[in-house]
Order: C-alpha cells, then structure tokens, then sequence
C-alpha cells in the first residue's frame, strides 16, 4: 500500500491530467477557430495568443484554421467541427437568428467596420460629397450597408456601378469612387496608382456594426463556458499584445499560413487599424478590446430594419452573449 502523502500526490496529479486546474480552466482542451479570410495582420491578436502561450496559460491548446474563397468555417462551426469562428458583422448574426441556428456572438474585436469607400483627392473631401461621384460597389455591399447609406444620406441605386475587385475603373476615373477594405484597396491604389486616395470609413458615417466577432454555439457556452471563457480573454490580451507590444512572432505565423502576406502589407494594416481606432475606439477606450453592448448591437439592427435590410421581427438579442466582456481586462498591457 502506497504512504497517503505518494496517494495525495498521485491524486493531485491525476486530477491536473483532467483537466480539473484550480482556476476553473479546462487544462490542454483542444479547440479550432476558423477566420474568415486568409491570415492577414486583421487577425493579429488571435495570432498573438498562439504564438506567445497566452491561450495555453489559461489552459487551451488553440488551432487557428484560416478562411478563404472556397472555405466556409462558419458551417463547420454548426456542424461541430470547430468550436469558434470569426463572425464578419452583425448582419450575419442577425441572419442566423432569423434562420434559427444557435450561434452567439461573444465578444467584439472591431469596434468599427473597416468598410471605406476610397476617392480621388480633390473630387471629395466628406462623406456627404460621394454623393456627386459613380460608386463602385459590389453585390453583397448593395445588399447591406448601400441600402443604409440610400436610406441614412440619400445616395441612389443608380449611381452604383457593379464592383468586381478590380481597381482599374476607379483608377480611370477621377469621378468614381470606389468601396474598400481599410487595409486593402487604399494600399493597392497607392501601390498601383501612384497617389494617396481620400478615404471615408463607413463606421465614422454612422454604419454602427461591431466586425471581426468571436462566434460559438449557445451550447458551447451552456456546456463550456470555462472554455469559452478562456479563448475571449486570452484574445483579448492577444489584440493588446499585438497592437502595443511585440508582435513578430505572431506576423511570422501569420505569414506562414498566408506566404503572400508581406511585411510592408501588415505594417500598413497595424497603421491603419491605429490610426481609425478599428479596436481599440468606443467603448473599448473605457471597457476594454472585445466589448459588446446591446445599446450598441440594438442601434444598428433598428438602422438595419429603418433601411429595409432586416425583418423587424428579429431576436437580436438571441445573437450576443456580453457576458465574457468589457470588464477592463488587458487595459494594463497598452503601452
């Protein structure tokens, strides 16, 4: 028979083996999170928790699974092959509501959409002057945030023009503007066009959307919520670290998953990210990355359902969970 101090010690060790840690953690639990586009500076912060252990310190062993054109983790999420996903806007989730599939939005990462619509300088110095301008605007954007912009300022159906991600009839013509990504379209015109576009973030217009979400099921919060717990806070500090620290090891992960990423690419996007308070704005300021507040989520369905985008009936409230958010946390680590 073993002395009680060699059984205590073993049932110690056993019970860390299961996962049992003091902190209510569940120690080494595996878990996915699927993006929804390619590794791109965009996803720093939860790059950052992989890549510093931040993730495993609270006790999970995290995967990061990148989006793409032809990938959709958003349904493996559903289907229960993954445990998180990066949720676009809350179009989606109201969308998901509606449709009667379970999945909540838990924190917030992008305070503001990175949606802009880029000018020629010169041909429009507010939001208010594209009016006066042919705007290029793709399908999903006609179907969403044009339709507010119809609605909230005036601008028509008829002087939208189809976008097809190429910025070569924006580059030939001073009087169209054209819809972007913050760290994407403006950083191709000046590559390719040789000039500084004027810039209009949608979100400073109004288009009150949280973006870049942390998505799960309703029952990964019933069953789990130790886990999901983890995976919020540890992305939490991963955006402070990534923004305000040192973020190397995270860009070589990040370019490992995507090797068309480059350096002078994510060094853009970090800028940008800064420079329009996309994180670390708002309520963020005060509360901390990641929050989520009904006011906020209730503010632009009501605009959504005032533009015709979405049915009145919607439970919004059904698509957050603000629990696991805007307490503070990781504000110490702004440098």
């Amino acid at each position: 028979m073993k002395p009680l101090k060699q059984l205590a010690a073993a049932t110690f060790t056993t019970l860390m083996l299961s996962g049992l840690a003091v902190n209510g953690a569940v120690a080494a639990e595996k878990v996915t999170f699927g993006t929804n586009w390619l590794a791109q500076a965009e996803h720093g912060g939860f790059y950052q928790s992989v890549a510093d252990g931040t993730y495993e310190s609270c006790g999970l062993e995290v995967e990061i699974v990148p989006g793409g054109p032809q990938v959709n983790n958003r349904s493996l999420m559903i289907a229960g092959r993954m445990q998180f996903h990066m949720g676009g806007d809350m179009l989606q989730a109201f969308s998901a509501v509606q449709e009667g599939i379970p999945v909540v939005s838990v924190a917030a990462v992008f305070q503001k959409h990175p949606q802009v619509i880029l000018a020629h300088p010169g041909e429009a110095e507010s939001f208010e002057d594209l009016k006066n301008l042919s705007l290029l605007i793709g399908d999903n954007g006609f179907q969403s945030y044009y339709q507010w912009m119809m609605a909230e300022y005036g601008f028509t159906a008829e002087q939208r023009e189809p976008y097809t991600f190429n910025p070569a009839p924006f580059l030939a013509d001073k009087k169209k503007g054209m819809q972007g990504y913050l760290s994407s379209e403006p950083f191709v015109v000046e590559k390719e066009g040789g000039f500084k576009p004027n810039v209009f973030l949608i979100a400073d217009a109004g288009y009150s959307t949280y973006a870049t979400t942390i998505e799960t099921m309703a029952s990964t919060i019933e069953e789990k919520p130790e886990v999901v717990k983890c995976f919020v806070e540890g992305s939490i500090k991963g955006w402070y670290n990534y923004l305000y620290g040192d973020n190397a090891a995270a860009n070589a992960l990040i370019k490992a998953d995507n090797p068309e990423m480059s350096d002078d690419k994510i060094a853009y996007a970090i800028s940008k990210m800064k420079e329009f308070g996309i994180v670390d704005s708002g309520d963020a300021e005060t509360k901390g990355i990641g929050v989520l507040t009904e006011e906020k989520v209730g503010d632009f369905f009501n605009k959504m359902v005032e533009a015709g985008v979405v049915n009145a009936g919607v439970n919004w409230k059904a698509s957050i969970n603000t629990s696991f958010v805007g307490q503070g946390l990781g504000m110490d680590l702004k440098k």
